[in-house]
């Protein structure tokens, strides 16, 4: 914590600042208690101590994926990966709790209903951005939709009509990437946009392979744990003859003519987007992938407090906390 910062101070307030017992035998002229003072030699006051702190501030390096979107249904683009933020967090006092909130994948959708944006991940003022659902084919005189836009972007629906093409969703700067086009050629060429990825934009309708979904953008590696994982890849487009691939990282596989030609929900814990579906009734979308948040904390600093009930490992010098449900760190 901190000394007071007025009043008078007892010898039991500077030994529970100094992580003793409030009782133990106290020496006023230790190192110990001239470093807390910041008092080198000399006389020492008890004034001296106030608002004194035995608490030295350090970093934690942390990972915040939300999740990851829902493909569209009916000729439907994929699902764009959750936004992905990697960096510092200077903790500078003790006793701080700082909050987690580890966001949902979007819910896969029946034939003809709007796909689901994932929900964001949060840690602290850390905030990853959902992923944009993907777009769907709709028919008539309504137009189809473009992907939605999140933390990176879905991929669009199938055209309207021959030769027309739609708009993948926008990713967020920092966190993801933009969802790939749909597109409509002949009939039997029927293609949705690939959802964007952390690390690369979702493939376009128009630029794949005849009557092939676009592929999901891949995801980003990070070794926080100690080992090399790729999270938050985008969900492959709906094609009416080949799905197109999920992005690397967990990214769902869009649906072919033979519907099931991979695995079509994201990822759990990675972020991913799920893949987009052709129009089966009574078959849903790829949902997208929960999200995690991950930190990484000096071992010589970590305060052991948490909630949540996150797994607790070690790599390296650092203790590592994975959140899969929301919970809290006080430093």
């Amino acid at each position: 914590m901190a000394l007071q910062s007025s009043g008078a101070i007892s010898l039991n307030n500077v030994n529970v600042e100094l992580g003793n017992s409030g009782t133990a035998n106290i020496n006023m002229g230790s190192a110990a208690v001239r470093g807390l003072f910041g008092v080198a030699s000399g006389a020492i006051s008890m004034s001296d101590g106030y608002g004194a702190s035995s608490f030295t501030p350090y970093n934690i390096t942390y990972l915040v994926v939300a999740g990851g979107a829902s493909g569209g249904s009916q000729y439907g683009g994929g699902g764009g990966a959750g936004g992905l933020r990697t960096s510092t967090y200077s903790v500078s006092a003790s006793g701080t709790s700082y909050s987690i909130t580890v966001g949902a994948g979007g819910a896969g959708v029946v034939y003809t209903a709007v796909s689901n944006n994932g929900s964001n991940s949060i840690f602290s003022s850390i905030t990853s951005t959902s992923g944009g659902g993907g777009g769907r084919f709709i028919g008539g005189a309504t137009p189809s939709t473009n992907g939605n836009s999140g933390g990176s972007g879905g991929g669009g629906g199938m055209g309207l009509s021959a030769g027309v093409s739609t708009s993948g969703g926008s990713g967020t700067a920092g966190q993801g990437n933009n969802g790939g086009g749909g597109y409509r050629g002949t009939p039997g060429d029927y293609r949705g946009g690939g959802g964007g990825g952390a690390s690369q934009v979702g493939q376009s309708g128009t630029s794949s392979g005849s009557a092939t979904g676009g592929y999901g953008g891949n995801g980003s590696a990070s070794s926080i744990t100690g080992s090399s994982i790729t999270y938050a890849g985008g969900g492959g487009g709906s094609g009416d003859a080949i799905g197109g691939a999920g992005g690397t990282g967990g990214g769902g596989v869009g649906s072919g003519a033979s519907y099931n030609s991979g695995t079509i929900n994201g990822a759990a814990n990675r972020g991913s987007g799920g893949g987009g579906m052709l129009p089966f009734g009574g078959v849903t979308s790829g949902a997208g992938g929960s999200g995690i948040v991950i930190l990484s904390i000096p071992t010589t600093s970590y305060s052991g407090t948490t909630s949540g009930s996150p797994s607790v490992t070690t790599s390296g010098s650092n203790t590592i906390l994975t959140y899969t449900g929301s919970g809290s760190y006080t430093g």
